[in-house]
Formats: C-alpha cells, structure tokens, sequence
C-alpha cells in the first residue's frame, strides 16, 4: 500500500472518529428510544446505532458533501424498520406503549426534527398518514399513564 493510501485511510478514520465523538450520543438516544429500551440497558439500541454507523463509514468516501448525520439517521430508521417486528415486546422504555412505526415517527419528527415530507419519504407513506400516525402517536403518550419500572428478580420491595 502507498503512502498515499495509508494517509487517506488515516485521515478518514479521524474523521470519521470526530463525527462520532460528536453524534454518537443523540443517536444512541434516537435509536433508544426506537427500540423502546431503557436508556440504562438499550443493547438492541447499541447494535441498531453500531450497524447504522459501521454502513455509514463504508460509504464514507462517497458522502462528498452530504452530511453523516443525516445518513447515518436514514440508515438507523430504515434499519429498525426492516427489523421492527423484534422491537414490538414492551420493553420499559419510554415509548413502550407505542408500536414501531408510531415510535419511527415520533422520534423522526420530534426528537429529530425531519420535516414531515422528508419523513414520509423515508418511510414510503403520504404525508398524511405520517401526520395522522404522529398525531395517534402523541394523544396515546399524553392519555396513557407510564408504565412504572418493573423491579428487578430478586429485588426486596
């Protein structure tokens, strides 16, 4: 390998390794809040961002002025979404009581603040089935008390 090439790959790595120092956290949290884990224990959340990321720094070189947020997030939701039916078990989480794809659409519009069309577009929906799944998705969070935490086996109480 030449110099050149191991320059190249070094200087990606270090970019790559500034992007996730910085967006890690957020997205961990989105992809926490997808699988509907508690932020403590969220190892499907972990794997979810890990494979989203390790997508994102194979394409890495041929991003050329997209931004690595924004696609790693599109890889993290469609990714969840071909995989949502392991992540319907209520799990604790804070968004528990919803079903994946009002918890795809909650995070995406609100927590993340993708723009309704962008998000019906990520999703292949109208735009009005996003707002009205947003819409179901925020009266059942405000009527619905939370479910309180369950205690661990072997717990006193």
């Amino acid at each position: 390998m030449s110099e050149r090439q191991t320059a190249q790959r070094r200087r990606r790595a270090r970019e790559f390794d500034a992007f996730v120092a910085g967006a890690a956290g957020r997205l961990l949290h989105a992809a926490t809040l997808l699988t509907a884990e508690p932020t403590g224990a969220n190892p499907h959340a972990q794997q979810l961002l890990t494979s989203a990321l390790a997508h994102t720094y194979a394409e890495w070189d041929r991003l050329r002025g997209e931004d690595p947020y924004d696609r790693t997030r599109q890889e993290l939701a469609a990714r969840f979404a071909r995989s949502a039916w392991r992540y319907h078990r209520v799990r604790g989480g804070l968004l528990a009581r919803l079903t994946p794809q009002e918890r795809l659409i909650l995070v995406l519009r609100l927590y993340e603040g993708v723009a309704e069309e962008q998000t019906a577009a990520l999703m292949g929906l109208p735009v009005d089935r996003v707002r009205a799944i947003c819409t179901r998705a925020i009266a059942t969070m405000r009527s619905t008390p939370p479910t309180p935490p369950r205690a661990p086996a072997g717990a006193v109480t």
